[in-house]
């Protein structure tokens, strides 16, 4: 009979902690991909994070990544380690819906780059995750997969659009999701779901082929979401990195970003705890704050920042951007067609089919002057510090909340004013865990660095998470 116990421990492990085992004999690949199949499988019916299942072939490379070990030549970095991947990346010979039912029979041809890093690696993969469709809201719910739910809170939403990334990860089916981020789909929902997540700088990691619909086609980016700094660095060693088939990919080699994560060195840290113009909930500013003074009280050199974004950005910057690169994407539905997705993502493909060339590049000028207020902002300190999200998990089915803390906000992209700026920008962001709230939901801390900034970003997160260590903190889902 099964050690249930055992099974849920292996699958709970992070890629380091797997990594040691099997080089120790402690356990094997076979062992902890029977644990996080069994563990997806278990989740399901409670929080609906799986797509598709890659079981089979899980099985499969299971053996091979065992019998590697056995003869002492693992095949990469991640040889035999479990990973998901979001339903917006292309897996070969999988479904690939993208939260649309018009996809729902859509087998795509490649592996995205990411992807197919991920394999020469010696990954093994699980699953495809849940999304909302074709990523345009920061939840993972869509017609074609329904809701997802907050491994901490059924009632909630895990967030998204990598929401079913976030919420395994979270309830411990395995240590290491790839999501994407367009406005803030890998933030959000680690912030909501109490895990660590990072968008990369833009270009660091490449997309195409292999990422589709591409929608947010200047502002999506492919990142690591997992319940430890250590596994996001390791992860990002895999998959950084030039590809020419990408022409966002940025001429860049990848580094070993877990190399330095205990040299915090002197780091200059500014802390802005609104960005100038963000309403924040009074329990997300509480736990922000107790966490910029616990950084400072470990010797981090922090002063506020007095950097003030222009209140009418989502508006007269991000929209006409991001909402017309979605037409875009999806430019050849009718109407009809349209009919078979949510109402709110239709209005946003009418909202982008109505702005005119003038108005995209007249964003992009307005995005460039945003672009240098956060150059300047680099130029006299290494980091910025924010809350993720202006609040925690709201109701599950729901688009996202109207007021916070007295002040109405917009209630598609408004109450996440932390996010889609550095998307705007495309500078590296992370979140890692900082507290909860009143009602028990998990609250993120952001981290933001200059572009190629992620060695920096990843130390000073390794650093507040030895002094709030979070790895172990789970939610009792099953």
């Amino acid at each position: 009979m099964p050690d249930v116990a055992q099974d849920e421990r292996l699958a709970t492990l992070s890629a380091q902690e797997m990594v040691a085992g099997y080089k120790a004999g402690s356990f094997t690949p076979i062992d902890t991909v029977e644990a996080v199949i069994a563990r997806l499988e278990a989740l399901q019916k409670p929080l609906n994070t799986m797509v598709a299942d890659m079981f089979a072939q899980a099985r499969v490379e299971a053996k091979a990544a065992t019998e590697a070990w056995r003869r002492k030549q693992p095949t990469g970095l991640l040889c035999g380690v479990p990973v998901t991947i979001k339903d917006l990346i292309y897996v070969r010979g999988v479904r690939g819906g993208a939260g649309s039912i018009l996809l729902k029979d859509f087998v795509t041809p490649v592996d995205a780059v990411p992807v197919e890093r991920l394999r020469h690696a010696g990954a093994i993969l699980t699953c495809k995750t849940t999304t909302c469709e074709s990523g345009y809201k920061l939840t993972a719910d869509s017609p074609l997969t329904g809701i997802t739910r907050n491994p901490w809170r059924r009632d909630r939403t895990s967030g998204g659009s990598s929401g079913g990334a976030a919420a395994a990860v979270a309830a411990g089916a395995g240590p290491l999701a790839l999501g994407t981020d367009g406005v803030g789909s890998i933030r959000v929902p680690a912030s909501f779901c109490g895990v660590v997540g990072l968008k990369p700088s833009f270009g660091l990691v490449p997309r195409s082929p292999g990422f589709a619909p591409p929608p947010w086609a200047s502002l999506a980016h492919t990142g690591p979401i997992a319940r430890t700094v250590g596994d996001v660095a390791l992860m990002l060693s895999v998959i950084a990195g030039y590809d020419v088939r990408d022409a966002g990919s940025l001429p860049v080699s990848s580094a070993d970003y877990a190399a330095r994560l205990d040299d915090s060195g002197d780091l200059r840290v500014v802390f802005s705890p609104d960005l100038g113009y963000a309403p924040v909930s009074p329990d997300v500013a509480k736990a922000v704050k107790a966490a910029v003074d616990a950084l400072a009280k470990a010797g981090v050199r922090i002063e506020t920042a007095k950097i003030a974004l222009d209140p009418d950005s989502l508006d007269g910057i991000l929209r006409p951007i991001a909402f017309t690169e979605q037409a875009a994407a999806v430019g050849k539905r009718s109407a009809v067609e349209l009919e078979q997705s949510e109402p709110e993502y239709a209005q946003v493909i009418d909202r982008g089919r109505q702005y005119s060339g003038t108005d995209y590049i007249a964003a992009t000028y307005r995005r460039g002057a945003l672009r240098e207020k956060f150059r300047l902002l680099f130029d006299s300190c290494d980091l910025l510090v924010t809350p993720t999200v202006a609040t925690t998990a709201f109701a599950a089915g729901t688009l996202g909340v109207d007021t916070i803390d007295g002040s109405k906000v917009d209630g598609h992209l408004g109450w996440s004013p932390f996010t889609w700026p550095m998307n705007l920008a495309g500078l590296p962001a992370l979140t890692v865990p900082c507290g909860f709230d009143r009602d028990g939901l998990p609250i993120g801390l952001q981290i933001v660095g200059p572009w190629l900034g992620e060695d920096r970003v990843l130390r000073l997160a390794a650093l507040f998470e030895k002094i709030r260590p979070w790895g172990g903190t789970r939610p009792s889902v099953i």
